[in-house]
C-alpha cells in the first residue's frame, strides 16, 4: 500500500497531484523514469512518467489528467488514501548530459514530465530555455517551477490567455533562429512532438521525445507499447521511454494510440463520464497532414 501524503488539483481540477509514499522507488529512480500504479484489487494497471523525487522524505510525484475511467478513479482519491500498487522505476532515465543549451519544450501534462529534466540539466550547468504550452492559461502547470530550473522562460497558448497566441513549435522555431543547441527535449502530446521533430531534422539538432504507447505489464513481456524506432522494433517499457525522435515512426504510433479508444469511451461512460481535453495541435496535425478535408478531419479527432 502506498499513501497519498499530498494532493493538488490543478488546472481547474482537469490535472491531479499527488505525492506518494514509496521510499525505495524515491530512492532508486531517476529523471525520465516511470512507475505504473494501480487503484485497487480491480483497477487497470496505469503508467505515469514520475514529475518529482524527493529521496530524503521518500516521495514521488505524479501528475495526471482526468481522461478516462482509471484517471477518474484516480483523482477520487484523496490525502491520507492509498494506492494498492506502484511498481518502479520503470524504463531507461535520461540520458543527455552537458549540451551546453538545451531547449526544453513541453505541451500540457507533458511538462510534468518535462520538469525534472530541466532541472537535471540546469543542475549539471547547461543553458536551459524551456518553451510550455496549452491551450488556455488555466491548463498551464509548474509554471513557477520551470522558470526556477530555466534560464529563459517562453509560455505560449492557444487562446492568447497566456504568453503568446501560438503553438510551442512556432516558438522553438523563433528561438532557433538565433540559437544553436546540443539538445532539445520535446514531451508531450504526438502530434506536438512530430513537429518538433520535424523542425529539427534539417538542422540535425539532437532531439529526445518521451514517448506514450499502449502499455501493460511495464517489463518488454506483453509488447503492447512496441514503437517503431529507426525501423526496428523497440518496447517503450524497457527501451525508453525516450527515444531520438528523427527516428520514431509517429504515424505508427498515432494509429496504434486509437486502437481502443471506442472501448475507452464506453468505458469512460460506464462509469459518469469526464470531459476530454485534447491538443489542438492534434486537430491541426489531422488537417495539414493527414490529408482530409479540413472540417472532417477536426470531427474526427474530437470524436476520437
Amino acid at each position: 500500500m502506498f499513501k497519498i501524503v499530498k494532493r493538488k488539483e490543478m488546472a481547474g481540477g482537469k490535472m491531479i497531484l499527488n505525492e506518494i509514499e514509496a521510499p525505495i522507488i524515491a530512492r532508486k529512480a531517476k529523471p525520465g523514469q516511470f512507475v505504473i500504479l494501480r487503484a485497487n484489487e480491480t483497477g487497470e494497471r496505469i503508467p505515469m512518467t514520475l514529475a518529482d523525487l524527493n529521496p530524503e522524505k521518500g516521495t514521488i510525484t505524479i501528475i495526471f489528467s482526468v481522461v478516462g475511467r482509471s484517471t477518474v478513479l484516480f483523482s477520487d482519491l484523496q490525502e491520507g488514501d492509498y494506492y494498492l500498487d506502484v511498481v518502479g522505476p520503470l524504463g531507461k532515465p535520461t540520458d543527455i548530459g552537458m549540451a551546453g543549451t538545451a531547449i526544453c519544450v513541453g505541451g500540457g501534462t507533458g511538462v510534468a514530465v518535462l520538469y525534472p529534466i530541466a532541472k537535471m540539466l540546469k543542475k549539471m550547468g547547461n543553458k536551459v530555455i524551456s518553451i510550455i504550452g496549452a491551450r488556455c492559461e488555466e491548463l498551464i502547470i509548474l509554471r513557477g517551477e520551470m522558470e526556477s530550473v530555466s534560464d529563459e522562460l517562453l509560455i505560449c497558448t492557444d487562446n492568447g490567455s497566456a504568453g503568446r497566441n501560438a503553438f510551442v513549435t512556432e516558438l522553438l522555431a523563433e528561438v532557433l533562429a538565433k540559437e544553436t543547441p546540443g539538445v532539445v527535449v520535446a514531451i508531450g502530446p504526438v502530434a506536438m512532438m512530430k513537429r518538433v521533430s520535424d523542425i529539427t531534422r534539417p538542422q540535425n539538432i539532437k532531439t529526445i521525445v518521451s514517448l506514450n504507447p499502449i502499455m501493460i505489464d511495464g517489463t518488454g513481456m506483453c509488447g503492447s507499447c512496441r514503437v517503431e524506432v529507426g525501423g526496428v522494433v523497440k518496447f517503450a517499457c524497457v527501451d525508453g521511454p525516450e527515444f531520438d525522435g528523427h527516428e520514431v515512426d509517429f504515424d505508427q504510433l498515432m494509429q496504434r494510440l486509437q486502437a481502443f479508444r471506442d472501448e475507452e469511451k464506453q468505458s469512460l461512460d460506464a462509469c459518469g463520464g469526464a470531459k476530454v481535453h485534447r491538443c489542438k495541435m492534434e486537430e491541426e496535425f489531422a488537417i495539414k497532414d493527414l490529408g482530409k478535408p479540413g472540417e472532417a478531419a477536426v470531427a474526427e479527432v474530437k470524436a476520437a
